[in-house]
């Protein structure tokens, strides 16, 4: 029997739900891991990357890009649908610069994106953008950075820590463990590559990663950035599991003590 429900975007199922949303999500969990975390005054928003073909210029392969000079945005699902809202973001922005003689904040230009998404959840002859995005950027006039994401619904909410994409469950888990207020931009910044390590298995070549600054001043860090914070969290996580080994030795020392000492004492 078909099901009309289960292709017709504008048609919700029985118990509620439009399937075509919902494979749209499914669109974005398939796609590269993008995470975005606040610090104390700066934002850094970090991406897998796919390893570029031999042949390919990896320049033209980019999951970070700028809506304006102030606004970053990363994402995840397709990519050519992410190519077409970013296109619409950006006019929207000079458009705002033009009307009202302002640049957008950051709220105000999720809000547009997270609109446009909305609307192609309930209209005939259309699908849903399959991306989800992370925006962050600085307020003009205001020093408190800002962190945004929109879902192919056309929700959109403020974070402290988030991810998209593959294994997102898996990294906002992580941060939720391992995230403080306040946090200094070298934490921030080896917080957002400990994060992604969790999910690239390839270490620092396929990672990403852009750190905004202040009103206007973004930064993407080189390879060989990334290399060293990746060598020091490696050394990091040696020095600890050699805690935990000797911890567990002391430990199991200190049974066959006791073990030793009550069969001397039985002994007597």
């Amino acid at each position: 029997m078909s099901r009309s429900y289960d292709r017709a975007l504008t048609v919700f199922s029985p118990d509620g739900h439009l399937f075509q949303v919902e494979y749209a999500q499914e669109a974005v969990r398939k796609g590269t891991c993008a995470v975005g975390l606040r610090g104390k005054d700066i934002v850094v928003l970090g991406v897998e990357k796919k390893s570029a073909l031999q042949l390919q210029d990896p320049r033209t392969v980019r999951k970070v890009v700028m809506l304006d000079d102030h606004i970053c945005m990363a994402f995840a699902g397709l990519t050519a649908d992410g190519r077409v809202l970013i296109d619409k973001a950006r006019i929207e922005c000079q458009s705002h610069r033009l009307t009202v003689e302002d640049p957008v904040t950051v709220e105000y230009i999720t809000r547009h994106i997270a609109g446009i998404q909305q609307r192609y959840t309930q209209s005939g002859g259309v699908r849903p953008f399959g991306i989800s995005s992370l925006i962050v950027g600085f307020d003009p006039h205001d020093t408190r950075p800002r962190l945004y994401q929109t879902e192919p619904s056309g929700i959109y909410s403020a974070w402290k820590a988030t991810a998209i994409g593959r294994s997102s469950k898996t990294v906002r888990e992580f941060l939720e463990k391992n995230h403080k207020d306040d946090l200094s931009r070298e934490d921030s910044i080896k917080l957002t590559v400990k994060s992604l390590l969790e999910v690239v298995q390839t270490g620092a070549k396929n990672i990403e990663i852009s750190v905004m600054e202040s009103y206007g001043k973004i930064t993407n860090l080189a390879l060989e950035e990334v290399e060293a914070i990746v060598a020091e969290i490696e050394r990091e996580k040696e020095a600890e599991a050699e805690r935990k080994r000797t911890r567990v030795a002391a430990a199991a020392a200190g049974q066959a003590g006791m073990f030793t000492a009550a069969g001397q004492s039985s002994s007597s």
